[in-house]
């Protein structure tokens, strides 16, 4: 079930999130503290998750998160949309790229004094080009995944404020966790009916959420 919700998100969210050029307009007035909160409540876990899943460590993922946004900081005033020459997305993408590179080449000096194998230093080597290079199409790749994820855990949030903590345990663990029906009953004490009433209330707010968070200010270009 949660693998259909994640198809239709990441196809939905392709489009929608090209850019949350809305959010964006306000950046370069650095008086406007209430957007700044906003666009980093809404990006902080995106380049953080990004940062970690490029092979950085906790301390280097949170580096590279404050580097990048301070960079946007410094970038924001000069950025206007324009869908041909890029997205937003793919403008915050680079940006973020250099920010883990940046992470990865500070660990050189202690490497070239390190003992250490070929291979490991073919594969250090590796990673750092894949991380500066701004077509390449690894970090590229986990970069949108950790876009789409976002969203959907952005919705997750947004649902469980909605519906009863029994309700949402039940829709966690049988859609998102996957466990059979009867060991959702067993382990949690519930019916059937209960089961799947709490699977479809919970999947049709779900799905709103999802639309709702694409129309939003914050995940779309008007």
């Amino acid at each position: 079930m949660i693998a259909a919700v994640n198809r239709e998100r990441s196809l939905r969210t392709h489009q929608s999130l090209a850019t949350r050029r809305s959010l964006v307009d306000g950046l370069a007035n650095w008086r406007d503290q209430g957007r700044w909160h906003d666009f980093h409540r809404a990006y902080s876990r995106l380049i953080y998750g990004f940062a970690r899943r490029a092979g950085l460590t906790d301390a280097e993922a949170h580096d590279a998160l404050q580097e990048t946004m301070l960079t946007v900081a410094r970038r924001a005033e000069g950025f206007h949309y324009d869908p041909a020459r890029g997205s937003f997305k793919g403008w915050l993408l680079q940006i973020a790229r250099w920010r883990v590179a940046d992470q990865l080449r500070k660990r050189l000096p202690q490497q070239a004094h390190a003992p250490r194998s070929a291979a490991g230093a073919t594969a250090r080597t590796a990673t750092i080009a894949r991380a500066i290079d701004p077509a390449g199409p690894e970090l590229e790749a986990v970069w949108n995944s950790e876009w789409h994820s976002s969203l959907l855990d952005a919705a997750l949030d947004r649902v469980k404020r909605k519906v009863s903590p029994r309700q949402y345990q039940i829709f966690d663990c049988y859609v998102v966790k996957e466990w059979p029906a009867q060991r959702v009953q067993r382990d949690l004490g519930v019916n059937r009916a209960q089961v799947y009433l709490a699977k479809h209330r919970v999947a049709a707010l779900l799905k709103k959420e999802l639309e709702a968070l694409q129309e939003s200010p914050a995940f779309r270009v008007k």
